[in-house]
């Protein structure tokens, strides 16, 4: 029984899977939207949603840490800049999935992850 673990392994060792969820969160805050397999979406909401409360705070803390996640310095200067001032009335919900069905060649569920506007 799988009780009390949370996440999923995606058939690969924790540092792939780690840069994996790196790569996949600074492209959704450089491109504002991905599309990838539905899991791989629900992973990486929480983590992109971290990311821009870090960029709502501001501090040179915040932005350390939002640097040592993100893989690009320009995302983050994207982040701090243009992202987190747009979401500064909004408390949380800064990401949305549309799931867009089934892809063709091996049939896997996609979604689009997206940045609210």
């Amino acid at each position: 029984m799988r009780h009390q673990i949370s996440g999923r392994k995606f058939g690969r060792y924790s540092g792939h899977r780690i840069l994996l969820f790196r790569n996949l969160v600074t492209d959704l805050l450089r491109y504002e939207k991905i599309t990838t397999t539905e899991a791989k979406a629900k992973e990486i909401r929480g983590l992109a949603e971290k990311m821009v409360t870090l960029g709502k705070e501001g501090s040179l803390a915040s932005r350390r840490r939002a640097l040592a996640y993100i893989t690009d310095e320009k995302v983050v200067n994207k982040l701090f800049t243009e992202i987190a001032p747009r979401y500064k009335e909004r408390s949380g919900g800064y990401t949305r999935v549309f799931k867009l069905g089934r892809r063709v060649g091996d049939g896997a569920p996609v979604a689009k992850v997206e940045m609210v506007v």
